[in-house]
């Protein structure tokens, strides 16, 4: 009587979802929180922030705006973001302002865009009429035209930079546009972590890009333009690197630029980083080669659920290699990755290295005279040595 031994179930293998991946952190505000966040997801994180915020508490545009409001409050008021209107209120507070604004604002109706402006017109004692699914802009917009401003006086809170279309299209309605400006965005006043992050991205050592604001987003290509690399940083933001944005008007300088952008259904960090730990993976191909599962990352593979680091330069080869699984790659195609110094024998000595680093040396195929291959199963296999 025979007796049938049932196979082991293979152990299952948690990966953190962005282990082996680099992500670019480029907030002013909240960085560190974002960074702690992606880091939970295993990601090795570079932040430099590609703003400063200048607060106006100072500005006389501001107190004038706030005093002509006071003196005439507005029929709307417009809060596009928390931040911006707490430091509105606050800055009032150091001109004595603060209790007569409030005041006026209890006779206006209050739109805000987000849930963090909603906060802030409550916690001054406020409350808003209505604030938007979608937490755009545009819906701000779509829903005062429709409602009707012809002859209304609107104040609206600017958030950093001028909202042009936005307060233009209000005008040609037949409002009457008061625009506060609470805080205004600029250059950092050290520019070196931020040009050093540039360069990094420039050298394919980056995987993603995260942005938590339009600013940020125009900042970044701002830079770039000034050393000279817009062009190219604009060309990796089109290709292999990923533009993950909190949503879609922190998209907007991106999208001008034809450069493909993600962001996540609700904007805020948390899920902005859980939708890069989604989306980010999945542009890397799980194949099947030599019986292992295999998957490039960043800086790593992924091989049967085991994170291996691989160098920058054997990556490139191993890249080379998966961008047609299967198939020969001549000795001419991998030195090429290598850079311009490496000599004759520096791609046999990448691919036994290669094999060292995954631990699988049969992953990689010698076909003779020919080059190498990835071992994909199923596929026709020419002559061959491991």
């Amino acid at each position: 009587m025979s007796t049938t031994v049932p196979l082991q179930a293979e152990p299952v293998t948690t990966v953190a979802p962005l282990a082996g991946f680099t992500v670019a952190v480029t907030a002013a505000r909240r960085a560190d929180e974002l960074s702690a966040l992606l880091r939970r997801k295993g990601a090795e994180v570079l932040s430099a922030p590609a703003l400063r915020i200048v607060p106006l508490s100072d500005d006389q545009r501001l107190a004038s705006a706030s005093r002509e409001l006071i003196r005439r409050p507005a029929d709307i008021v417009v809060a596009t973001t928390g931040i911006g209107f707490r430091g509105w209120v606050e800055g009032c507070d150091t001109w004595g302002l603060a209790e007569p604004l409030v005041n006026s604002m209890r006779h206006s109706r209050l739109l805000a865009r987000g849930p963090k402006a909603k906060g802030a017109i409550r916690a001054a004692g406020l409350t808003e009429e209505w604030s938007p699914p979608s937490e755009s802009s545009a819906e701000v917009l779509d829903y005062l035209l429709e409602s009707g401003v012809h002859g209304l006086r609107v104040a609206v809170q600017l958030h950093g930079e001028p909202l042009p279309d936005f307060c233009a299209a209000l005008r040609m309605a037949g409002a009457e546009v008061v625009e506060v400006p609470v805080y205004r965005w600029t250059e950092p006043e050290d520019v070196t972590a931020l040009d050093r992050l540039i360069e990094t991205i420039l050298g394919g050592s980056v995987d993603a890009v995260t942005f938590t604001s339009a600013p940020a987003a125009a900042g970044l290509l701002e830079r770039a333009g000034r050393l000279g690399s817009r062009h190219d940083l604009v060309a990796m933001l089109r290709g292999d690197v990923l533009a993950m944005c909190v949503g879609p008007v922190t998209a907007g300088p991106l999208m001008a630029e034809d450069i493909p952008t993600v962001w996540p259904p609700r904007a805020r960090i948390g899920a902005q980083v859980r939708k890069l730990a989604e989306e980010l993976p999945e542009r890397f191909p799980s194949l099947p080669v030599a019986g292992h599962r295999l998957r490039l990352r960043g800086h790593a593979v992924l091989l049967d659920g085991v994170v291996r680091p691989v160098s920058p330069a054997l990556m490139r080869v191993l890249r080379e290699l998966a961008r047609r699984p299967g198939q020969v790659r001549d000795r001419a195609d991998l030195l090429a990755c290598l850079g311009g110094d490496a000599d004759a024998h520096a791609v046999e000595t990448a691919i036994a290295r290669l094999r060292t680093a995954l631990g699988a040396p049969r992953i990689i195929q010698t076909v003779v005279k020919r080059g190498y291959r990835l071992a994909l199963d199923g596929g026709d296999c020419p002559p061959t040595r491991s």
